[in-house]
């Protein structure tokens, strides 16, 4: 009998909403339900942006340069953490067809030159996030498939490709779950498979 060896993960939730009481906020209970009773998954950190203060808004001036943003000692916490995991699981809701502007904050520090990517002069940069993997889990009011027929998939390509595989994460799961505030939006069923896919998620 072969035993398939599972890889231990270790997670880092980014949660992105002002208000606990969102159904955002439950999708995030879920992620750390699910998570906490899965054997695969080793350790996890969860960093609420809006409750941790974080500052979305670059400065560049005389003492602050943007080719210096990859190691200034205030974001050296959230480079630590974006290192340390081997999964990033980001929760948001979909506002004008995109993230909303503190996680679209975070991503424009985080993701700086010389720690997230390499430029060495060819059409792409080198990607230094490799062998990392993604999911996002976003919601809103309009259709589940508004961002696909009107918005021409923006969403997903902003984030997949824009951002994310940019950086060298090439694989990117994506829960795009609309109709969210609509008496008939199945939001239990929604959440339940949030849960689902945390508890048994093995890498």
């Amino acid at each position: 009998m072969i035993i398939k060896e599972v890889r231990i993960v270790k997670l880092l939730v980014i949660y992105t909403h002002p208000n606990h009481k969102s159904l955002s906020y439950s999708f995030l209970e879920k992620v750390i339900k699910g998570s906490k009773e899965n054997p695969a998954i080793e350790e996890m950190q969860v960093l609420d942006l809006y409750e941790e203060g974080f500052n979305p808004l670059l400065v560049f001036n005389e003492e602050k340069r943007r080719r210096d943003m990859h190691r200034d000692p205030a974001l050296e916490k959230y480079r630590n953490q974006i290192m340390w995991a081997d999964k990033l699981v980001f929760v948001y809701p979909i506002w004008w067809g995109r993230p909303p502007a503190m996680l679209m904050g975070y991503i424009d520090q985080m993701f700086a030159a010389n720690f997230a990517y390499k430029d060495n002069g060819g059409l792409l940069p080198e990607g230094l996030l490799k062998g990392k993997s993604v999911v996002c889990i976003s919601s809103m009011m309009g259709p589940t498939h508004y961002p696909l027929f009107f918005l021409n998939n923006a969403h997903k390509i902003l984030m997949k490709r824009a951002v994310f595989q940019y950086v060298g994460m090439k694989k990117v799961k994506f829960f795009e779950f609309g109709n969210m505030e609509s008496p008939n939006g199945k939001q239990a069923e929604k959440l339940e498979k949030i849960y689902r896919y945390f508890k048994t998620l093995a890498s």
